[in-house]
């Protein structure tokens, strides 16, 4: 019989995790300190403002190709030791942005960057899960990805702060400094999973390329890419869009972005709390409401309060959805490094997604076109997750009802 203690040991968020997210945390500011920088990078680099947005190009490309390969690398070592030589790379990637005195050098570190972000990613999500009990996995997932959050909430400005009062030098320092506590706290305090939770991690290459192929994880991976697409979409262009259509001034798009930002962070809480239980029907409807959400902003986006309403809404249930994508792919693929920085990088493709078309539209059908590209992305992201519907799995994570609904199936 399991004690009240045991029980209540397996539902509580273990401290690894905790840990982990302030790893991505880091991550997360030095992928964005790009965007906050662009004046400065441009001028310190002796070129021009859409050079530098290619270098979050690069960064995104770099993590969505280059993140897998190095998990493929590091599988056959612990995941703690494999943590600690991607935060090495880490290191080295903004050491070199830092010393950076030209544009293909930092290109170059941003390469180094990205790809150490994403493997870092994927392998901090896969210990989340192995480090908990599969009923709290969208909880654990949460608290990690409250690194993310933080990174958008207070990353971002932090790093585009100390760039404009100290030099965008400083900023790539002090990211420096926040990972060098990571990896100490890393050190301290993370375990790996034991090793009856591991036993997945023993799986052979072909058992890897094997759970790739399985439909419903496909179907999870292009469900996620749509879902951040969608997001991005319409994020991407929320400051010309809040200063040229809404009328907002300028110096009002940080604290609405902030606000954007502390509505994620409550997003993400709660779909984490639910993504457990309820993890097919969060994403169905946590995307609905984003579809009404991006058709409102979309609607009203020359009307300041029912704009910056609907812009919140989108922060809520948009990016918020990650906890809940996670579970679902854990469960239709596998727990492993690899499954979990492949599923990062459809997310990033996402970004690169929305991004990529919202520009492309923008020159013939004007700042709105985005936004009607994110509300199709989302309803064919809600299409691509009602298979997952079949499946008591999927849907709540109860094996034995998924037993029986299979044994009804075939006997019909």
């Amino acid at each position: 019989m399991t004690s009240p203690a045991s029980l209540a040991s397996a539902r509580t968020v273990p401290r690894s995790v905790h840990i982990l997210a302030a790893g991505i945390f880091a991550m997360v500011t030095s992928e964005f300190a790009v965007a906050g920088l662009m004046p400065q990078l441009a001028e310190g680099l002796g070129t021009g403002i859409e050079q530098i947005g290619y270098l979050v190009t690069v960064f995104a490309i770099a993590m969505a190709v280059g993140g897998p390969v190095l998990t493929l690398f590091l599988l056959r070592i612990p995941p703690k030791t494999a943590l600690l030589v991607i935060i090495a790379v880490f290191l080295v990637g903004n050491v070199v942005a830092a010393l950076a005195t030209s544009y293909p050098v930092m290109v170059i570190a941003r390469i180094i960057s990205g790809v150490a972000s994403q493997a870092f990613f994927g392998i901090a999500v896969s210990m989340c899960a192995r480090l908990v009990d599969e009923r709290i996995r969208g909880r654990a997932n949460g608290v990690a990805m409250n690194g993310l959050m933080l990174g958008t909430l207070l990353g971002l400005p932090l790093a585009t702060f100390v760039g404009e009062q100290l030099g965008w030098q400083a900023a790539f320092w002090t990211i420096t400094l926040l990972t060098l506590v990571a990896a100490i706290l890393t050190i301290a305090f993370v375990q790996n999973p034991a090793e009856s939770d591991a036993v997945e991690e023993a799986r052979s290459m072909r058992d890897e390329l094997t759970v790739l192929r399985r439909p419903q994880f496909l179907l999870a991976l292009i469900s996620s890419t749509l879902i951040i697409g969608a997001t991005f979409s319409a994020f991407s262009f929320f400051t010309p869009i809040l200063t040229e259509i809404t009328g907002f001034a300028e110096s009002l798009v940080p604290l609405l972005l902030l606000a954007y930002g502390a509505a994620t962070l409550v997003g993400n809480m709660t779909v984490a709390r639910l993504a457990d239980r309820h993890t097919v029907s969060t994403l169905l409807i946590g995307t609905g409401l984003n579809v009404i959400f991006l058709t409102g902003f979309a609607l009203f986006t020359d009307v300041p309060l029912p704009a910056l309403a609907f812009m919140l809404g989108i922060g809520l249930v948009g990016v918020t959805m990650n906890p809940a994508m996670a579970v679902r792919v854990q469960r239709a693929g596998s727990t492993t490094p690899l499954v979990n920085t492949v599923h990062a990088s459809f997310i990033t493709l996402g970004v690169i997604l929305g991004s990529a078309m919202g520009s492309a539209l923008i020159p013939a059908y004007g700042l709105r076109a985005p936004i009607g590209l994110g509300i199709v992305l989302a309803v064919l992201a809600i299409a691509v997750i009602l298979p997952a519907l079949t499946s008591a799995y999927l849907r709540t994570g109860d094996r034995k009802q998924s037993r029986t609904e299979e044994r009804v199936t075939s006997a019909a």
